[in-house]
């Protein structure tokens, strides 16, 4: 029905940059709420950035100042440009969207598969 296919992660060295995309599709009548989430391994996967349809974003205390969130509603993509990379930021990237689909009236929450991020020290 709707998938989401994330790309741009890697190894970077501390203090690098990286820049993650995330792309909707199929059946997507419209979309709220696209974000950012990462869990790095025995943590709980939390939020890293969010970004509404009018382009008010909401960042984790931890990235604020180093990671930009933006999106493309033309063609249904979600950035996060990540700065200053620090290794604590190594984890497994999610992209998520709120998405309601031209068959349900519901809004409904997909998932990307995730992509890795690796900073090394």
């Amino acid at each position: 029905q709707v998938q989401l296919v994330e790309s741009g992660g890697g190894l970077v060295q501390a203090g690098g940059s990286l820049r993650l995309s995330c792309a909707a599709s199929g059946s997507i009548f419209s979309i709220n709420t696209m974000g950012w989430y990462r869990q790095a391994p025995g943590k709980q996967r939390d939020l890293v950035a969010a970004i509404t349809n009018d382009g008010t974003t909401n960042y984790a205390d931890s990235v604020k100042g180093r990671f930009t969130i933006s999106r493309d509603n033309a063609k249904n993509t979600v950035n996060l440009q990540m700065n200053s990379l620090k290794p604590e930021d190594s984890a497994v990237y999610y992209c998520n969207a709120v998405v309601r689909s031209t068959y349900l009236l519901r809004w409904q929450i997909f998932w990307g598969q995730g992509t890795q991020v690796t900073v090394s020290s």
